[in-house]
C-alpha cells in the first residue's frame, strides 16, 4: 500500500513539476550520475565549511556540475526518457557543460586582463554557454523560461527597431554573448551566485530532513495538537504543510508529500475532495513565505536589495502568520458549516510519544533559527544544520542514517537543486539584457506613466504581471524578473524597497494557486480526484490573505515591523489578526451560522478598517465586527451552544 502511494506521489510530481521527471538509470550509468551528484553536494559542503571560491569560479563550478547532470538526466524529448543508458548527444552536451565551466576557471586570470578584448575562442565559448543554458533549462523546466530569455536576447540585438521608449541603440551578437558569459551580470549573475551558495545548501538540508523523517514528524505533531478539534485533519494539514513548506521550498513537492497523507484524512472526516485538495495546496504554497527558512527567492532578494537574510525573515513573519491564520480560520468555519468533527483518538499520535521518538530532529531547525538571528550567514547556518541533522540521526534507531542513506541523500539533494539552478542561470539572460540596455529604467518609467503616478494601479499592474509570468515560470524566476523590472517602479512611487520586493515575491508565490496553471492546486486535485480548475479557484479563496496582505504592507510597511516599537507591534498584530478573522468569515460566508449578504459586506468593511494602518480605522473595524458577532450570536442559546 505504501509503495502504491509512493508511486502515485512520483507520478503527480512528474506531471506538475517538470524538474522531477528525469531518467532513472541502472548499472554503470547510475553509478556515473550518482558520483557526479554526490561530488557536487560534497563540493558545496566543503566550500560552506571552509570558504567559498572567488565568485566567478564558485558559480562556474556550480554551473558545470548542474548542467552536466541535467543533460545526463533529462532527455531532449520525453519519449526518450525510458533509455537506461547515456545517449551520445546528451554526453556531448554534458561535456560541453564541463567545457564552459572549465574555460572560466582555467583562463580566469587571462580573461580578467583582456576584459573587453575577447578572442575568437572566447566568443565561441560564450555562444556555446548560451546554447547550453537555454537547452538545459528547456529540458529541466520546459520551454517557457528559455523562450522568454530568447525574446530578451533578441530585444538586446534589435533595439533600434523597437517602438517608442523601448528603443535603444542595439548590440552586436558578440557583445551580447560576452556580456552574458564573461561578466557577473549575465549567466553568472546574482541569481546563480545565490544558487551556488545558500539555495543549494538549504535544498540539501531539505533532503536530509526528508531522509530523517522530519516531514512525518511535522504531520504527527500537527495531528496530536489539532486532530481532536473541529475539522482536525484539515488544521493538521495547515500546520504540517506550513512547517514542511518552510524548508522544502517547492509548493508542488510539499503538496504531494504531505497531501498524500492529509487529503485522504480530510476526506475521511467529511470534507469534499475539492476543499481538501485546496486546503493542502494553499497551506503548502504558503511555505515559501514562512520564516525562518523561506523559499529560494528570499535568499536572492537579500542579495538584490543588499540586506541580511534575517532582515527579510523578520519582516515576513507577521504577513506569513496572517496568511496561515486565514487559511486555518476558513478550515474551521467550513467544518462548522458542515458539522464536521475531529478524528478518533486511536488515529491521533500522542504528543509526548512523538517528541520522545523523533523530537530530536527538530534541533537542527532550532540551531538554524538561532544562528540566523545571531547574524551568521545563511550559508553557515545551513551547513551547521546539515551536520547536526546527520549527527542527531544516530540517537534513535528509526532515524539513523547508514552510509547508503547518506550517499542517497547527497545524491537526491543535488538532483533537487537542478531545476532552481537552471532557472537562476537562464534568468541571468533577462537580468543581463535589462542592465545592458537600460530596460529596467524604461520599464519603471512606463509603469509610472501607465499608472499615472497612482500607487494602487502600479501595484495592480505588478500583481497581474506576476500572475501571468507565474503561470509558466517557477517562483524564483518570476521573482527575479519582476524584482529587476517592476519593483523599482514601486519604490519610485514611495513603497520602501523591502516592501516592494516582498510584494513581488508574494504574488510570484500565489501564482502556484491561480488558474489556469495552478500547479500546486492541480497536484492536490490529482491526489483527491477533484476537478483541477475548481480546486484552483477554491485554493485562491482560501489563500485570500496572500492577495490582500501585500497591498496592506505596500501602503503600511509597519505590517513588516519596519521602524516600530513593542507597543506598536502588539497593536498591529492584534488588529491584523482581527482583520483576517473578519476577512475569512466574509469570504467563506460563515461565522456562527451562514452569514447574510449584509453581514458579509459589514465583515469586509471591518476587515478593511482593521488591516489598514491607524487607530481610528481600527476602532471602526472593531465596531463593525462587533455588530456582526452580535447578529450571529444574539440568541442566548447560540452563546451556550458555542461554549459547549
Amino acid at each position: 500500500m505504501a509503495e502504491k502511494e509512493h508511486l502515485k506521489e512520483d507520478e503527480l510530481l512528474k506531471k506538475y513539476d517538470p524538474s522531477t521527471d528525469y531518467r532513472k538509470y541502472t548499472g554503470l550509468a547510475a553509478i556515473i550520475v550518482s558520483t557526479i551528484a554526490i561530488t557536487l553536494s560534497l563540493f558545496h559542503l566543503y566550500t560552506a565549511g571552509f570558504g567559498v571560491l572567488l565568485a566567478l569560479k564558485q558559480r562556474a563550478v556550480h554551473l558545470g556540475f548542474i548542467f552536466t547532470l541535467i543533460f545526463l538526466l533529462y532527455p531532449a524529448l520525453k519519449k526518450k526518457k525510458k533509455n537506461k543508458f547515456i545517449l551520445a548527444f546528451d554526453l556531448l552536451l554534458a561535456l560541453g557543460s564541463i567545457a564552459i565551466s572549465s574555460y572560466i576557471i582555467i583562463n580566469y586570470e587571462a580573461l580578467v586582463h583582456r576584459a573587453g578584448m575577447y578572442t575568437e575562442l572566447d566568443q565561441f565559448m560564450a555562444i556555446l554557454a548560451i546554447i547550453i543554458v537555454l537547452e538545459g533549462t528547456r529540458r529541466a523546466l520546459g520551454p517557457e523560461l528559455p523562450v522568454i530569455s530568447i525574446l530578451f536576447l533578441l530585444y538586446a540585438h534589435y533595439g533600434q527597431q523597437m517602438p517608442g521608449m523601448l528603443a535603444h541603440r542595439g548590440y552586436s551578437w558578440s557583445r551580447i554573448a560576452s556580456h552574458m558569459y564573461f561578466t557577473t551580470e549575465g549567466i553568472f549573475g546574482i541569481p546563480l551566485g545565490v544558487s551556488a551558495t545558500y539555495i543549494f545548501l538549504f535544498l540539501l538540508l531539505g533532503a536530509f530532513a526528508k531522509r530523517t523523517g522530519l516531514g512525518d514528524l511535522f504531520i504527527d505533531l500537527a495531528l496530536s495538537l489539532t486532530g481532536r478539534t473541529t475539522g482536525g485533519p484539515a488544521k493538521a494539514a495547515v500546520v504540517s504543510s506550513g512547517l514542511m513548506g518552510s524548508i522544502s521550498g517547492s509548493s508542488v513537492a510539499n503538496t504531494v508529500t504531505t497531501g498524500s497523507f492529509t487529503i485522504p484524512l480530510m476526506k475521511r472526516v467529511g470534507y469534499n475532495s475539492r476543499f481538501a485538495a485546496a486546503v493542502e495546496a494553499a497551506a503548502s504554497t504558503g511555505g515559501q513565505i514562512m520564516p525562518p527558512i523561506m523559499g529560494a527567492a528570499a535568499f536572492i532578494m537579500a542579495e538584490f536589495i543588499g540586506v541580511p537574510y534575517v532582515t527579510i525573515a523578520k519582516a515576513a513573519i507577521l504577513p506569513a502568520i496572517l496568511y496561515y491564520i486565514t487559511v486555518g480560520l476558513m478550515v474551521h468555519f467550513e467544518a462548522k458549516k458542515q458539522g464536521l468533527q475531529g478524528i478518533s483518538d486511536e488515529l491521533i499520535p500522542r504528543f509526548l510519544t512523538v517528541l520522545k521518538t523523533r523530537g530530536h530532529m527538530i534541533v537542527p531547525l532550532i540551531i538554524i533559527f538561532y544562528y540566523l538571528f545571531r547574524g551568521y550567514t545563511p550559508l553557515r547556518a545551513a551547513f551547521l544544520g546539515i551536520i547536526v541533522s546527520f549527527a542527531l540521526s544516530f540517537l534513535k534507531e528509526d532515524t539513523r542514517m547508514s552510509l547508503q542513506d547518506l550517499l542517497d541523500t547527497l545524491r537526491e539533494g543535488a538532483i533537487s537543486a537542478l531545476g532552481v539552478a537552471a532557472a537562476c542561470a537562464a534568468v541571468g539572460f533577462i537580468v543581463g539584457v535589462t542592465t545592458l540596455t537600460g530596460l529596467g529604467l524604461k520599464f519603471t518609467s512606463l509603469t509610472v506613466a501607465l499608472s499615472q503616478g497612482n500607487l494602487f494601479l502600479a501595484l495592480f499592474f505588478t500583481m497581474v504581471a506576476c500572475t501571468i509570468l507565474g503561470t509558466g515560470l517557477p517562483t524564483t524566476a518570476t521573482y527575479i524578473v519582476l524584482a529587476t523590472m517592476a519593483a523599482p517602479a514601486l519604490t519610485e512611487l514611495g513603497v520602501p524597497i523591502l516592501a516592494a520586493h516582498l510584494f513581488v515575491l508574494y504574488f510570484g508565490v500565489v501564482a502556484d494557486l491561480t488558474p489556469p496553471a495552478a500547479l500546486a492546486a492541480y497536484a492536490g486535485a490529482g491526489i483527491s480526484g477533484s476537478n483541477p480548475l475548481k480546486t484552483g479557484l477554491t485554493a485562491v479563496k482560501l489563500a485570500i490573505a496572500g492577495f490582500v496582505v501585500p497591498f496592506v504592507f505596500a501602503y503600511s510597511p509597519s505590517l513588516l515591523l519596519i521602524d516600530t516599537n513593542a507597543v506598536q507591534v502588539i497593536l498591529i498584530t492584534g488588529s491584523s489578526i482581527l482583520g483576517v478573522f473578519a476577512l475569512a468569515a466574509a469570504v467563506l460566508g460563515y461565522l456562527n451560522r451562514k452569514t447574510t449578504i449584509i453581514e458579509r459586506l459589514i465583515l469586509l468593511g471591518s476587515a478593511y478598517g482593521l488591516l489598514i494602518p491607524g487607530w481610528q480605522s481600527d476602532i471602526y473595524g472593531v465596531l463593525l465586527l462587533a455588530v456582526v458577532i452580535y447578529l450571529q450570536f444574539r440568541n442566548k442559546g447560540d452563546f451556550k451552544a458555542q461554549a459547549a
